[in-house]
């Protein structure tokens, strides 16, 4: 079974009042104590974002590890054939889209996934699984980036959150850049399995994901089924 959990927005990276998503990730391994890691690279493996992961992770029921690519870099393939979940952080998708494939990571992780690895993120850690991304990486608008494509079609984080992103997806429906967006608001993650939205996986209140289409000159939200973690 392959997974893919995207995060709207949310999680260790911000606050550490609640682990609910983090745990969530963790059971969808199924094992006892999963072992899973952490890459920041959107960051430039910023060190305090490091720490809040060790600092959150630490105290759940797992084995947590992360890769930098600024300092000495573990052996990519080794470590990541033993993991059974990754988790990717935001930042700059499209400058950790170039490091990754100069070092054949996005190969490493491709395998991983269709293994079963359970792949995770948000922000940047969310859009890189799919076709294209709605991104802020470069210049002054929202653009549209191909990923790695793990999962058909295209993803807008934030999407509650900042308020380009409803009117940024609209224009790329209308010009017909997209046929559709999976847009995820933050304190939501959306939770495909084989690269089918399974469910939304509210972490937070009133948060949701949806299929944003286009219906003549009206935007149309769907609503896929929820799960919500005990908020």
């Amino acid at each position: 079974m392959r997974q893919v959990i995207a995060i709207g927005g949310g999680g260790f990276g911000r606050t550490q009042e609640s682990n609910l998503i983090e745990q969530y990730i963790l059971d969808q391994t199924s094992k006892k104590i999963p072992k899973i890691c952490f890459i920041p690279t959107a960051t430039g493996d910023l060190d305090p974002y490091v720490v809040n992961f060790y600092s959150v992770f630490t105290k759940l029921n797992c084995e947590p590890s992360h890769i930098s690519f600024f300092k000495r870099t573990i052996d990519l393939q080794a470590h990541i054939q033993n993991q059974d979940a990754i988790f990717v952080g935001g930042g700059n998708t499209k400058s950790m889209l170039a490091v990754w494939r100069d070092w054949g990571l996005d190969l490493i992780l491709k395998d991983a996934y269709d293994r079963g690895v359970v792949m995770s993120g948000v922000s940047a850690g969310a859009i890189c699984w799919f076709e294209a991304g709605l991104t802020d990486s470069w210049a002054s608008d929202l653009q549209m980036m191909k990923c790695m494509d793990f999962i058909p079609g295209n993803c807008a984080p934030h999407y509650d959150e900042e308020p380009e992103r409803r009117p940024a997806t609209k224009r790329f429906l209308e010009n017909k850049s997209i046929d559709f967006m999976y847009g995820i608001e933050g304190g939501a993650a959306l939770h495909f399995i084989d690269e089918i939205p399974n469910s939304t996986i509210q972490f937070k209140k009133n948060k949701n994901a949806y299929k944003v289409t286009l219906d003549g000159d009206n935007i149309l939200e769907s609503p896929y089924k929820s799960m919500n973690l005990k908020i």
